[in-house]
């Protein structure tokens, strides 16, 4: 059989000239990613950007007593079973952000060129109720992986995950420029994790980028964040299931995105000249009751017939409106979102309707409870 150095021949009867093979020495090589979060909404998705993009990806994940890796199944392959397909490049490793040791052995391990640090306690209400815990994996947790990458032998650039709760009470619209008036343990957490960032870059000279993320979702959002409790409980009550939804502030305004969209921005910050920090939002703003509409209505739903309002789920201090100004990233990183609005909310009812059949089946031949969603 030819080996790497012989010629190839684009194929009989084709007329082409062989031409010679590129020796696998000679290849560009693979860049390799790691993930903290990667089981998470955000990082299967941009496992899959980076993977096709030629990435081998290592993901960080905390040990469970269950399973939690269902956002990957469609790309995790089992290396006991007999591959039907190639192996994608994809690795998990176990570590947690409130152990330095587990994160700079990953970091020894893997040598990754790129370092995303997506892990985080990221619900804003549990957040009052774990503050300590939220404040040690969100900021703390955040500078023991900024001190692991600064000690590693390597150069690796640094992705710092921000939030646009940081803005908190601060008007919008809301830019890299904007004062962080923060409203939460989570958003305090976020405002110390952007800063220690910063601190980094300008101590050490790390290649570490902040990207302030405004709301973004999509059909693998968890289940007890208020859009994807929406779209659950619209499947549920189109299908028999359910027929109320138990919510906060419907007056709540929030720029909402596609999480697939942003996660380009992510690695787009990680490919520039020089380090910054970034906002990346959609620039429109929709409130909880426009959410409520295009979701039910969607269905063929009237959305007053099947909500009610539980103060349990107000917050101690409420952010009113949060709007992003995402000129910078648009013009410095070419970058803009690709689902509107209404498109994004369609893409979450459509999954969670069809979810919500599946479920029924189970619920009708007795292997479930059909058990109401608050």
């Amino acid at each position: 059989m030819a080996n790497s150095s012989t010629l190839h021949s684009k194929g009989p009867g084709t007329g082409a000239e062989e031409v010679p093979s590129v020796p696998r020495s000679l290849a560009a090589p693979r860049k390799v990613a790691l993930l903290t979060g990667i089981t998470g909404q955000d990082g299967s998705y941009l496992t899959e950007l980076l993977l096709s993009k030629g990435y081998e990806v290592h993901g960080l994940m905390r040990r469970s007593s269950n399973f939690n890796t269902q956002r990957l199944e469609h790309i995790y392959h089992d290396p006991h079973a007999t591959p039907s397909a190639q192996r994608p490049p994809m690795r998990l490793h176990y570590a947690d952000l409130s152990d330095s040791s587990s994160l700079r052995r990953a970091l020894d391990l893997v040598l990754p060129d790129e370092v995303y640090n997506l892990a985080a306690q990221s619900h804003v209400a549990v957040s009052y109720e774990i503050p300590d815990y939220t404040a040690d994996v969100v900021a703390t947790g955040a500078l023991r992986l900024l001190e692991a990458v600064r000690l590693s032998t390597k150069p690796m650039r640094y992705y710092q995950a921000g939030s646009s709760e940081m803005f908190g009470s601060t008007p919008p619209p809301q830019s890299e420029t904007t004062p962080f008036h923060p409203r939460s343990p989570y958003a305090a957490a976020k405002v110390a994790a952007h800063w220690y960032t910063v601190n980094y870059r300008e101590a050490y000279g790390l290649f570490a980028c902040n990207g302030v993320l405004f709301n973004h979702e999509s059909p693998r959002r968890g289940e007890n964040f208020v859009t994807r409790k929406i779209t659950r409980a619209v499947g549920r009550i189109k299908v028999g299931l359910q027929t109320k939804v138990f919510l906060g502030n419907l007056s709540a305004g929030r720029d909402w995105g596609f999480a697939g969209d942003y996660v380009e921005a992510m690695w787009l910050m990680l490919q520039q000249d020089k380090p910054a920090d970034y906002v990346v939002a959609t620039q429109e703003c929709h409130t909880v009751e426009e959410f409520l509409q295009a979701a039910f209505g969607h269905a063929g739903l009237d959305w007053k017939d099947h909500v009610a309002i539980d103060k349990k789920y107000f917050r101690p201090a409420e952010v009113d409106s949060l709007q992003g100004d995402a000129s910078k990233s648009r013009k410095e990183l070419g970058w803009k979102p690709k689902v509107g609005f209404q498109q994004l909310v369609q893409m979450m009812v459509d999954n969670d309707i069809e979810l919500a059949k599946q479920e029924k089946v189970l619920v009708d031949a007795g292997y479930r409870d059909p058990k109401q969603q608050a």
